[in-house]
């Protein structure tokens, strides 16, 4: 029995061996050294509009040979992939999927996801990605609101159950069913067919469900769709965007090509093909859609991809597999560095991080360099900038607690929070807006929402207000200070509550903290904090406020103070502020009497 636990969590659990790292695999080509674009012109011609899979066929062209995905131990070339993308795409076709018909992907970081994306933008079809992590009532509003007609989804027990009571009602044409065992190197398949049998989920005997090995069962003779970059939607990415409600962000053609030749420009000095993406942040997100997929594509690089995070799990693969760039959420790297063993395993293959998603702590960033020996650069984005708009420089100075410069192509507006339209000079609070070509074409089928964020300027160009409070210094560095909806107004006084959690963080007991007002009938709003302590440490709210003395303001220290053993994360490990706005909502509701 001690045996078969070891094989399962060697393939359910996804660990490897703690063994020596594996050297680097040596070029089969003459590198060409990617270089930062410096003149308008030559931004503008890297940027034209272009279809988003360009990108990918250009590596195929160039480095056909060359590893595109390590999912598991098992390497698919980009000649490889380009073969089951073109089969995929048949079989999408021969599903009657015609161009700007939706294709829904809830699946995990696997092949398949990569694979189906590329097959739907190569014959015009709509993304429309969907959280493994949502709930059965948001897959089903989500399927309602973009009409999918074709869903992929895995073998996953869990996932699966969700998606089956959330496509009840709908008018899906048909769902393709995949195995993440038909992803794995031979021995492991063979080895999770014989003892994962009864967890993994049968596909269901109803003429809706298409297995994903007969979608691909055809020559790959597919109908390449005409793009128009501009006009033509790739994706549809949903988020609570500015006012909270789930709305889909058209993600054109030309945005995503953008947006990661803008995040190739991050990293100067780097060979095209010697990347090697560390994927463990959900490709369903926007946030890894740019970085680990196209960012990486782009550069014609490895995608070392994992199917879910798992603290260990992690920190073997960086150990075995020497990624060279690591994006992740701040939540990831402190989990790293919270970690006993990180210590024992060589991280040191990491040159650089990009940490996006949420504010990342300067301690976090910090201790994780240390670690490492990487750097870690904050950026900044929105869904509906596709999602990266700033970054920290690399090979250049940073700004500890900025998310740095624009990227390439795009202007950074900082207008009047009072008349929306002025700009403001360095040092002057306001509104972020972002210009760029990596902004959205709108929400889908929400024109006055799309009103409400897209302002149309003289030129022509979309400007996007985010509804982030920023300032920006003398030196073109940005610094966000909160979101205009989470500014807690306390008897006429607007309190920021990053500015608070930020004080907060500096006390070493404090392990994560969330700040946000909650309802006074005295004073509107009065200002309260929901602490997670470091293991081991203790600390009463009576002495944090005493801490907080000399940090804030009388106004800004949290009135009230919640420790918690846990603090509410959104689906890529995002401290939720809402999540704790809408629990304080509920304590506050009266009870309902029951006659």
């Amino acid at each position: 029995m001690g045996m078969i636990r070891i094989i399962q969590s060697l393939i359910f659990d996804h660990r490897i061996c703690h063994t020596r790292p594996a050297k680097r695999q040596p070029m089969t080509t003459s590198p060409q050294i990617i270089t930062r674009p410096e003149s308008e012109a030559d931004i503008a011609r890297l940027l034209a509009p272009r279809p988003a899979d360009s990108l990918f066929d250009e590596a195929v062209a160039v480095l056909p040979h060359h590893c595109f995905i390590d999912f598991l131990d098992r390497h698919f070339s980009y000649a490889e992939v380009a073969k089951l993308v073109a089969r995929a795409a048949r079989g999408l076709q021969d599903l009657d999927v015609k161009k700007g018909d939706r294709v829904g992907l809830l699946l995990p970081n696997t092949p398949h996801y990569i694979i189906l994306y590329l097959a739907a933008l190569k014959i015009g079809a709509t993304v429309v990605n969907f959280n493994p992590l949502y709930a059965e009532r948001e897959i089903a509003q989500q399927m309602q609101d973009s009409g999918v007609r074709v869903m992929a989804t895995l073998d996953h027990p869990a996932l699966f159950e969700k998606f089956e009571k959330a496509r009840t009602g709908t008018e899906l044409r048909a769902v393709i069913f995949c195995q993440l065992g038909e992803m794995l190197p031979g021995w492991k398949s063979l080895l999770r067919g014989v003892l994962d049998a009864k967890s993994a989920v049968s596909m269901p005997r109803d003429d809706v469900y298409m297995s994903f090995g007969r979608l691909l069962d055809n020559d790959g003779a597919y109908q390449r769709a005409v793009i128009d970059p501009v006009e033509d939607v790739a994706v549809l990415q949903y988020t609570g965007g500015t006012t909270g409600v789930p709305k889909g962000a058209m993600l054109s053609h030309a945005n995503l090509a953008a947006n990661a030749l803008q995040g190739r420009g991050i990293f100067p000095t780097l060979e095209m093909g010697a990347v090697r993406m560390m994927g463990v942040l959900p490709l369903t997100h926007v946030f890894a859609l740019t970085v680990v997929l196209n960012v990486t594509t782009a550069m014609m690089g490895t995608i070392i991809l994992l199917p879910r995070f798992e603290v260990m799990d992690l920190i073997r693969h960086i150990h075995n597999k020497r990624p060279t760039l690591f994006p992740a959420v701040p939540s990831i790297f402190a989990a790293i560095n919270q970690s006993k063993s990180a210590q024992e395993y060589d991280l040191s293959s990491i040159d650089y991080c990009i940490s996006g998603g949420a504010p990342l702590p300067v301690e976090v960033k910090r201790t994780f360099e240390r670690l490492t020996g990487c750097v870690v650069a904050e950026g900044y984005g929105l869904t509906e900038c596709s999602a990266v708009a700033t970054c920290n420089p690399i090979g250049a100075p940073q700004k500890e607690g900025t998310i740095g410069l624009p990227m390439i192509g795009t202007t950074l507006d900082i207008v009047s929070l009072e008349d929306e339209t002025s700009a403001l000079g360095a040092g002057e609070m306001g509104e972020v807006c972002i210009r760029g070509p990596q902004v959205m074409m709108g929400y889908w089928n929400r024109p006055l929402d799309t009103a409400g964020v897209l302002e149309k300027m003289p030129d022509g160009a979309r400007r996007l207000h985010t509804g982030d409070v920023g300032v920006r210094d003398e030196d073109g560095y940005i610094r966000i200070v909160d979101r205009i909806k989470d500014m807690i107004m306390m008897g006429g006084m607007k309190i920021y509550p990053r500015h608070v959690e930020e004080a907060i963080y500096t006390h070493p007991a404090v392990e994560e903290c969330v700040v946000a007002g909650v309802d006074s009938a005295t004073r509107g709003q009065i200002v309260k904090a929901y602490v997670r302590l470091r293991p081991g440490a203790a600390l009463t709210g009576l002495e944090l406020r005493g801490f907080l003395k000399d940090r804030l303001g009388a106004h800004e220290i949290p009135k009230q103070v919640e420790f918690r053993d846990s603090l509410p994360k959104t689906a890529i490990g995002k401290l939720s502020r809402r999540y704790l706005i809408e629990e304080e909502a509920r304590r506050a509701a009266p009870a309902v009497k029951v006659a």
